[in-house]
C-alpha cells in the first residue's frame, strides 16, 4: 500500500509543478507561497483536534522541517519561474541522489544491487542532460534550453532541502501521525512565509493572489499530496531510497506538459533522459 501511495504522491507532484508554473504567470513568487500555503492550512484546519498531544520537544523538528520546506520551495519556485518546466522536471530528479545519501548515512539503511543499479541509472539520465548529442550542444545550454548557472543551482538547492525533509518526514513519522505531522508543518510554514514579507517588506498584491485560481489548485494538491505521502513514511516497511525513487515518476508529466501548454523545445532529448531515470526508478523497487 505504501508504494501506490507514494507513487500517487509523485504523479501529484508532476500536477503541482506545471500548476505552479501556471500561478506565477499571474503572481510574484512569494504572492503564491504564502497565499497558497495559507489556503492549504485552512484546508486541514478541521483537523486542529487530532492533532493536538505532540510532545512539546517535537515541536522544534516540526520547525525545523517547515524552515527546510520554506527555502526549498523559494528556490524551487525561483527556478521555475525562470527554467522551463520540461527541463526543471528532469533536474528535479537529482533529489534522488541527495536522498539516499541521507538514508544511508542518518537511517543506516542498505542498498541492495536493484538499489545501486537504479541510482547509477538515474545518475546517467541527469549527466545526459549536459552531455547531449550534437545536434543540440551549445554553451551554457542543458538539454539544449538556454538556462542560467545560478537558475540551475537553484534547482539544486531545491532538491537537496527537498531530501532533507523527506528524511525528516520519516523521523518525525516515527512518534507522530500524519494528521498532526500536516497541521503543524503547513502552520509553521504559514509563519515563516509571513515573517519573511514583514521583515523584507515584500509588497503583496493579496486581492490578485486570493483571485488566482491555480493557488486554490495549489493547495488542494499538496493537502492530498502530502497526506498520501506521511502515511506512507508511517507504514512498517517503507523506506526512504525506495520512496525517493517512487516519488520521481511525475518527471514525464512535466515533460509532456512542456511540450504541450508551453510549447518547450527539445521533448525527445528530454523524455530520453526521463526513460533512463525511469529505468532506474523501476530496478531500484524490484
Amino acid at each position: 500500500m505504501w508504494i501506490w501511495l507514494v507513487l500517487l504522491y509523485g504523479v501529484l507532484k508532476g500536477v503541482r509543478e506545471i500548476v505552479k508554473k501556471k500561478a506565477l504567470e499571474q503572481n510574484s513568487t512569494i504572492e503564491v507561497l504564502f497565499m497558497y500555503t495559507f489556503l492549504s492550512f485552512a484546508i486541514v484546519l478541521p483537523t486542529a483536534k487530532q492533532a493536538m498531544g505532540v510532545e512539546p520537544r517535537l515541536y522544534f523538528y516540526i520547525a525545523m522541517k517547515s524552515f527546510v520546506i520554506f527555502l526549498a520551495w523559494m528556490c524551487s519556485f525561483y527556478a521555475i519561474k525562470r527554467m522551463p518546466i520540461s527541463l526543471y522536471g528532469v533536474l528535479d530528479l537529482s533529489r534522488v541522489l541527495f536522498a539516499t545519501l541521507l538514508g544511508v548515512i542518518v537511517l543506516q539503511e542498505t542498498l541492495g544491487g536493484p538499489q545501486l543499479i537504479g541510482l547509477l541509472f538515474v545518475s546517467a539520465g541527469l549527466l545526459f542532460l549536459k552531455y547531449k548529442p550534437k545536434s543540440l550542444r551549445e554553451a551554457g545550454t542543458l538539454a539544449g534550453e538556454k538556462v542560467e548557472a545560478k537558475v540551475v543551482v537553484m534547482a539544486f538547492l531545491s532538491c537537496l532541502f527537498n531530501a532533507f525533509s523527506g528524511l525528516l518526514d520519516k523521523l518525525l513519522m516515527r512518534e507522530i501521525t500524519s494528521s498532526q505531522l500536516q497541521f503543524w508543518y503547513l502552520l509553521f510554514l504559514v509563519l515563516f512565509y509571513l515573517a519573511f514579507i514583514l521583515i523584507s517588506r515584500t509588497p503583496v498584491n493579496w486581492k490578485r493572489a486570493v483571485c488566482n485560481k491555480w493557488v486554490w489548485l495549489l493547495s488542494l494538491l499538496i493537502v492530498i499530496a502530502d497526506r498520501a505521502l506521511f502515511v506512507a513514511n508511517g507504514m512498517e516497511g517503507s523506506k526512504v531510497t525506495v520512496m525517493t525513487l517512487l516519488k520521481q515518476a511525475g518527471c514525464v508529466v512535466t515533460i509532456l506538459a512542456g511540450r504541450i501548454l508551453f510549447r518547450e523545445k527539445n521533448t525527445g532529448h528530454k523524455l530520453v533522459c526521463a526513460a533512463i531515470i525511469v529505468a532506474g526508478i523501476v530496478i531500484g523497487v524490484m
